[in-house]
């Protein structure tokens, strides 16, 4: 069994909230607190940990601590000369937990997770050319680390999602590699991505591109997802996910606060899949080990609908 041939795709929770809860000793950060890609080289023990509580939990995919790896992100800490070496050493601490826990009859994965900077090039924060050369670089230090597919996710932008599919593809067919590229974009609570494109919008733009997969995670909950998630699984013709956060961010006493239950995250998930046609689904914001759990014992058995409706 390959990545792409798996009917249903279990991801991983929350690596930054999850972090937050995990004991992590001060002099690791050496200043450099918030940079959570960092720990790859510090503190490979705590991301390796972290990975292997979500593996525990039951997730079939583990994403690399490698969304705000890229040059123009790793800059703001003085690390972009270090690219290479800290997306190799995410891949290394995710590759040794899963090691642990895949076997022939339950392969576990590991997904090359790629973010979307700090700065849109639709705002003209930066040139796509130079959006598609940090994208590059990233993205060859996650394909010589030996990724079973890639994420492009929490993308807002669509002139940054075709800059980085244009990179990525080009440098797969330089390499001569063919691996699942997905794509995971994020809505705002009012309907549309930050800049106000709509979902139909999205379906037409990455269409032309061989990606795996479509779908949403960040931002909001699955409630607030579902009318993204229904037209996706009517009008998009390939595989659909589904990554939300624990709902919208409560403060409770002071702390940011996710109000979903694991039960109440898998109910809305398990309707997704049997019901709507999801087949890859996961946690953002929010989401613990224990929402993991919840996640995998809702879906035990489950089937994903199929989508004899969907129209290309």
């Amino acid at each position: 069994m390959s990545f792409s041939e798996e009917k249903l795709l279990i991801f991983d929770g929350a690596c930054g909230t999850t972090l937050q809860t995990m004991d992590i000793p001060s002099n690791v950060w050496d200043g450099k607190e918030g940079c959570n890609e960092y720990l790859n080289l510090t503190s490979p023990k705590t991301i390796t940990e972290l990975h292997r509580r979500f593996l525990t939990a039951g997730a079939m995919v583990i994403e690399t601590n490698t969304f705000g790896a890229s040059s123009v992100v790793l800059s703001e800490y003085g690390l972009e000369d270090r690219v290479a070496e800290i997306n190799l050493a995410a891949i290394a601490c995710a590759r040794k937990a899963v090691d642990e826990f895949s076997t022939p009859e339950n392969p576990r994965y590991v997904i090359g997770s790629i973010g979307p900077t700090t700065k849109l090039p639709i705002l003209g924060h930066i040139s796509p050319q130079d959006l598609a050369a940090t994208v590059t670089e990233q993205m060859n230090a996650l394909l010589d680390g030996g990724v079973d597919a890639l994420i492009i996710e929490t993308c807002q932008d669509m002139l940054q999602i075709k800059t980085a599919l244009i990179a990525c593809f080009e440098l797969l067919e330089k390499r001569n590699t063919d691996l699942p590229v997905l794509v995971s974009v994020t809505f705002e609570q009012q309907g549309t991505m930050l800049v106000g494109t709509d979902i139909a919008a999205v379906c037409a733009t990455i269409s032309p591109f061989p990606v795996f997969s479509l779908g949403l995670n960040c931002a909001t909950g699955p409630t607030d997802m579902e009318p993204h998630i229904d037209y996706l699984c009517k009008h998009w013709n390939r595989r659909v996910s589904c990554i939300p956060n624990q709902g919208m961010p409560e403060v409770v006493n002071g702390k940011t606060h996710y109000p979903l239950t694991p039960d109440e995250y898998g109910k809305h998930m398990h309707n997704f899949v049997t019901q709507k046609g999801v087949s890859i689904v996961g946690g953002c914001c929010g989401t613990s080990p224990e929402h993991t759990k919840g996640l995998v014992q809702a879906l035990q058995g489950a089937t994903p609908a199929k989508r004899s409706e969907v129209t290309k």
